[in-house]
């Protein structure tokens, strides 16, 4: 039996046993525990219950072992940087959506390569990509960057206002960043929601212009959030967007 949020799959026989597993599951998954457990329970007519009683007789044990959750990451325009983003990414396990206004960057044939990649993709063609942020797993991490600052602002917009959404990362320079934020609090929203957006995005540390380059560097601070490590520190993203005249470029 598989147990999820709000969701299980098989069944170990019903009745109070299973409602106490998946119970504790849940927990579980609410905790972020990663070590087993076992529930021992006994199953006579006179035993404690909770869900109900069972008189099936004896004991037994169930063993509650947490698998690994595959990443989410979901990208809103897949132009040039956005398909070399894929092209890494797409060599890592996780659920990878691409997600694309014009019909012919929103297609497998756009990157036939990621066929041959370790992620799972999903393509998304859509007009209107807001809705789409509900429909996105817990935990997705959320880059925008399509060829269209109205609708990077709609999206940025629509992905403040899910709650099962951790990262909203958008592309573009601190001038561009400012007209966003600024048309974002007349939508309503306040200097802590706001906050939620990182911008610049990718690894300070990583610098350059090309489409390679800064794929790179997204994906370096992507693959650190996936795996639960800390990324570079805003204070170092600051740092490198304050200094263009190395020839540093801030995303």
């Amino acid at each position: 039996m598989v147990v999820a949020t709000d969701e299980v799959w098989g069944s170990i026989g019903g009745g109070n046993l299973e409602a106490m597993a998946v119970a504790a599951a849940r927990e579980m998954i609410g905790s972020g525990a990663t070590s087993p457990r076992t529930i021992d329970q006994d199953l006579s007519d006179h035993a404690e219950t909770t869900y109900g009683r069972q008189c099936c007789g004896g004991t037994t044990t169930v063993l509650l072992d947490p698998l690994p959750v595959v990443g989410s990451v979901a990208i809103f325009g897949v132009g040039h940087v956005g398909q070399e983003i894929a092209r890494i990414l797409a060599r890592h396990d996780l659920d990878l959506h691409l997600i694309d206004a014009r019909e012919e960057y929103a297609t497998a044939a756009a990157i036939p390569e990621l066929a041959n990649g370790s992620a799972t993709i999903h393509w998304h063609h859509t007009p209107w990509p807001e809705p789409l942020l509900r429909e996105l797993p817990a935990g997705t991490l959320v880059l925008v960057m399509t060829h269209d600052h109205g609708e990077d602002a709609a999206i940025v917009d629509a992905a403040l206002r899910c709650t099962h959404l951790p990262y909203v990362g958008l592309i573009g320079s601190s001038a561009k960043w400012r007209r966003i934020e600024r048309v974002l609090r007349e939508w309503g929203h306040d200097d802590a929601t706001t906050a939620r957006v990182t911008t610049p995005i990718g690894d300070p540390r990583i610098t350059g212009k090309d489409p390679a380059t800064l794929a790179l560097s997204v994906c370096v601070d992507l693959i650190q959030r996936l795996a639960g490590r800390a990324p570079a520190s805003a204070a170092s993203r600051v740092a490198s967007a304050a200094a263009p005249s190395t020839g540093e470029t801030a995303l």
